[in-house]
């Protein structure tokens, strides 16, 4: 027979799981309230994860949509594009995924694969990145003055987070497929990122979808964020009034404080120098 006994270290983590599970399912029993009123309404959101490699993006959609109805809204993770696609306007490829009245789509990635990856990568042209960079924000005004939520998340990671997050998916057969060779590089390549973000920031959070930065080293409290920062963009029926709605000061940032921590950092690393 198998020997179904639990070690400490068992028992200890499977009870911070379920705590944390019902930290969580308050939160995502309104997102389905949210979604019932996007459906009543006819209403279009998009959310848009970015973020680094091994940020967390993955395991924070899912818990987003556990529980919300499977014939409104989408997760969308677009691969390699076609030889078709290369042809196209870039936006073209995510346009054509883009939500009907009633729906939700979540992006796992999305046109700002041009403003990070791309680049870094020389998957892109510096003109074409250039390019991107001139016309993502009249292209984001225009989708959002036309009826859609626009919601831009950024998830944060440490750079140790993200070599241990790396480290788990080497040694874990269940979790392989999702280390890649762009993974292998992101550590070494950390500071082409962060001057990748630092622009991206800067030149593309705007009035009409401003990018919300979200600290991901610890994955539940960036769920438990996220659930918020997406209850928090559509005034819905139903919304519970006991609920604690506000974001968290330490894992949530606008774009305008995250790029003033990134220039403090900045300053303090050139004294040490």
């Amino acid at each position: 027979m198998t020997d179904c006994t639990l070690t400490s270290e068992q028992l200890e983590e499977a009870i911070r799981t379920y705590k944390e599970s019902l930290d969580l399912e308050p939160y995502q029993a309104e997102l389905v309230k949210l979604q019932q009123h996007i459906e009543r309404y006819k209403l279009k959101l998009i959310i848009l994860f970015e973020g680094r490699d091994a940020a967390g993006k993955g395991s924070v959609i899912g818990s987003v949509s556990r529980y919300m109805n499977p014939k409104h809204y989408r997760i969308v993770a677009l691969g390699r594009p076609t030889e078709e696609e290369l042809t196209q306007w870039y936006f073209q490829r995510h346009i054509k995924h883009f939500p009907h009245g009633s729906e939700v789509v979540l992006f796992d990635r999305s046109w700002y694969n041009r403003a990070m990856v791309e680049p870094i990568f020389d998957f892109c042209t510096p003109a074409e990145y250039e390019l991107f960079m001139k016309h993502v924000v009249p292209f984001e005004e225009s989708l959002v003055e036309h009826g859609t939520v626009l919601v831009k998340l950024y998830f944060s990671v440490k750079k140790e987070k993200q070599a241990l997050r790396f480290e788990q998916r080497r040694l874990d057969p269940l979790r392989q497929w999702k280390l890649s060779e762009i993974d292998l590089q992101a550590q070494s390549m950390w500071e082409q990122f962060t001057q990748a973000k630092y622009r991206m920031l800067k030149q593309t959070s705007h009035e009409k979808a401003q990018w919300n930065v979200v600290r991901s080293s610890d994955k539940h409290k960036a769920r438990l964020e996220t659930m918020k920062l997406i209850l928090n963009q559509i005034d819905y029926e139903g919304r519970s009034g006991t609920l604690n709605f506000q974001a968290d000061p330490k894992i949530v940032f606008s774009a305008e404080d995250e790029l003033a921590l990134m220039d403090n950092h900045r300053r303090e690393r050139g004294k040490n120098e």
